[in-house]
């Protein structure tokens, strides 16, 4: 049997549902309210002008820990993996941020360059590089646009840090002096020896003389004499009854005066005398294994450059460069037409000659088109960082670079350790003179 419930308790239910609808929505609107205030504080750091957005950092915190993984290491704390990645993420905006004050931009043509570089160093074409890429988790347009920030970042540390890097010869001839490569303690050198002997105490009058008598054994040496028989004629070394020979040696193995020597020596060459407390000692390179010749090719190249700027595009320096490429294919003459239209005024007046240039000289777009050409061919357009190139080659020559290779690695060397360390306080500098306010709660906790 139903009961009516009374008047009252019917509208005292009615007080307590309405009552109840109302908290309710206040609940649900005061979550929702909390909700979007953490939504809207996604922001976790902001760097000068810029911002660094939660979503950033969660992405970049997993591709971190992805190849942590990857490569069997232990995970560091939470607290320290997000505080790593994210004053990475602060460094790289500041990077893009100075580039773009320095009027520094990176073209899709340079990036699609680099990417066909490296897909090509990998023994891949574009598209089976792009395939890789994919199958490794990462978008290939997320990987571009890490290959662009790469070229972005290295323009402007050359810009920043590069023109101020100087290495001096005095440099380069200590470190060749002091440093012995590992490539150079895998090389053997057979040595001939000959030592013109000082007595103790020797007078300066019989120095002198000791001295006259080893560039006299020089200089018949260097004349086509046979160092075996002048060895066992003239030496008062150990070795003199064999001619002087001291057998296979690397570097390590021959006395320290010799090392610096050596090194510049080639087969069959006779030292100077070299001289130390027991006399006057003179060396025949007789033979060397492990030694690789440096053989290069030397290119004589031309070209006509057009830059762009706020009035001359790209599309527009394309069109100039192809009536250019249009009149030389009439017969008017490179020289002529580099003189009135190239904006590289230093190769302008020379008819847009560059020389004989060895490799490495030139930026790797401007070589690499360059090392495409026939002899008088005349390249398509080529952009670089400098604008917009017509390339002509016209010799090629190969040249033993030996020497001036151990200058310049020696050289690379110097200049690597030099702007490695000025990049860190570079980079230090740049973070404390910039405006950075981390807004991650925990990574601000002192515990």
């Amino acid at each position: 049997m139903l009961h009516k419930r009374s008047p009252i308790k019917i509208k005292h239910l009615v007080t307590q549902y309405i009552l109840a609808l109302f908290l309710g929505c206040l609940i649900f609107v005061q979550s929702h309210q909390s909700l979007a205030a953490e939504y809207l504080d996604g922001i976790v750091a902001v760097v000068e002008d810029d911002v660094i957005l939660d979503s950033e950092l969660v992405r970049e915190v997993s591709t971190i820990v992805s190849k942590l993984k990857a490569n069997n290491v232990q995970l560091p704390p939470q607290k320290i993996l997000y505080q790593q990645v994210l004053e990475r993420l602060v460094i790289d905006k500041l990077q893009s941020q100075l580039a773009q004050k320095s009027g520094i931009t990176v073209s899709d043509e340079m990036v699609n360059s680099s990417l066909a570089s490296i897909a090509q160093q990998n023994g891949m074409s574009i598209e089976e590089f792009r395939t890789e890429i994919n199958k490794e988790g990462m978008s290939f347009a997320d990987f571009k646009e890490s290959i662009r920030h790469e070229i972005l970042v290295n323009q402007l540390r050359s810009h920043e840090i590069g023109r101020r890097i100087k290495v001096s010869e005095q440099e380069i001839r200590h470190y060749l002096e002091t440093e012995i490569s590992a490539e150079e303690q895998k090389v053997k050198y057979f040595l001939g020896h000959i030592l013109i002997a000082v007595p103790e105490a020797a007078s300066a009058s019989e120095i002198q003389a000791e001295e006259a008598e080893a560039l006299s054994v020089v200089k018949q040496l260097r004349a086509g004499g046979d160092f075996k028989k002048m060895a066992v004629s003239v030496s008062d070394g150990v070795n003199a009854l064999t001619g002087g020979e001291l057998g296979w040696r690397t570097l390590n193995q021959v006395p320290t005066l010799f090392v610096d020597v050596l090194k510049t020596m080639r087969k069959g060459e006779i030292s100077d005398p070299i001289r130390s407390p027991g006399g006057f000692h003179i060396l025949k390179l007789i033979d060397s294994t492990g030694v690789d010749s440096h053989i290069i090719t030397e290119t004589h190249v031309r070209h006509i450059l057009i830059k762009t700027n706020e009035i001359v595009n790209d599309a527009e320096a394309k069109k100039r460069l192809a009536v250019i490429a249009g009149r030389i294919a009439d017969g008017d003459d490179f020289a002529a037409l580099a003189q009135a239209n190239s904006d590289d005024t230093g190769s302008a007046l020379k008819g847009g000659d560059l020389g004989w240039v060895m490799p490495g000289l030139l930026v790797p777009p401007f070589e690499q088109a360059m090392s495409e050409l026939a002899l008088n061919e005349l390249s398509a357009p080529v952009q670089t960082q400098f604008g917009w190139h017509l390339i002509q080659v016209l010799e090629r020559r190969t040249k033993d670079n030996s020497e001036e290779h151990k200058i310049n690695q020696a050289r690379d060397e110097i200049r690597k350790r030099k702007i490695e360390e000025e990049t860190e306080l570079w980079l230090r500098r740049l973070r404390d003179e910039s405006y950075v306010d981390i807004r991650l709660g925990f990574l601000n906790d002192k515990k």
